[in-house]
């Protein structure tokens, strides 16, 4: 039986999502519900099973408007609070499945998660904490429980090393500024890619549509999509019009199916 997979936008904003707090531009005052874009993370079923990468702050929101009852594992890209936050609410799925939460992570995340949420790790732990395996990644292929073979892509977000994903003919890449030739080169032959793309204008630490559309032009999917998108680049509506035939902005809550 060929294998299936579906991924679901659980967020395509950035580190304080959109609208932004107190802001008053046409980004955030955008009737659109797709201009309202909580912090960046996807959810993928390989087989009926699910699988999230990275927990921001909106990770219980974003699961209570999915509808989701079972999650495997969480894979993460890198150890900012607006993906590693939300871990804390994994332990519902504890409660619902009766097991340990996997967690696939670098030594930086392991670290974090540990600092951040230190009642859930060491000995005589409080009832009621997540319960979770931390699983190390390097930067080679590793396999999810119940679920697909993964290749990690470092990145650099700034000088912060992060990985992106490849699941097959998907990848997902966010919080990117620089990436090598090398690891550009395990995205070839990609179908869909989802790729981080802030603003128009350049940043220190996340590309700018230019660079996003030039490592897209060099990888050439079938399907690209913008995430971690920001109030300051423009409304929905507004980006669709300024990007090339088979380049959209991701939304929350946008399925793409395999």
């Amino acid at each position: 039986m060929k294998n299936t997979l579906t991924v679901k936008i659980l967020g395509s904003g950035t580190s304080q999502g959109v609208p932004v707090i107190g802001c008053q531009c046409k980004v955030c005052k955008s009737s659109d519900v797709k201009d309202n874009r909580l912090r960046s993370s996807i959810l993928f079923t390989w087989n009926s099973v699910n699988f999230v990468i990275d927990t921001g702050p909106d990770f219980r929101a974003q699961m209570l408007r999915e509808d989701v009852r079972s999650l495997r594992a969480v894979i993460y890209t890198h150890e900012h609070k607006d993906h590693v936050a939300g871990m804390d609410d994994v332990r519902s799925f504890n409660y619902m499945e009766g097991r340990n939460m996997e967690l696939f992570c670098t030594n930086a995340v392991s670290e974090t998660l540990k600092r951040e949420f230190h009642y859930a790790f060491g000995e005589n732990l409080y009832p009621g904490v997540p319960k979770v395996n931390i699983n190390i990644i390097e930067n080679k292929k590793f396999q999810l429980p119940d679920g697909p073979e993964i290749t990690p892509i470092l990145a650099y977000h700034y000088k912060m090393p992060v990985f992106g994903y490849r699941i097959g003919d998907f990848a997902y890449l966010t919080d990117v500024k620089t990436i090598s030739s090398e690891e550009l080169n395990k995205l070839k032959g990609i179908n869909t890619l989802v790729i981080d793309c802030l603003r128009e204008e350049s940043h220190i630490s996340h590309l700018n549509l230019e660079e996003a559309l030039e490592i897209i032009d060099y990888l050439k999917p079938k399907q690209s999509y913008l995430t971690h998108i920001s109030h300051m680049f423009d409304t929905h509506e507004n980006i669709i019009n300024k990007l090339p035939e088979g380049v959209s902005p991701a939304f929350d809550g946008m399925v793409i199916k395999m």
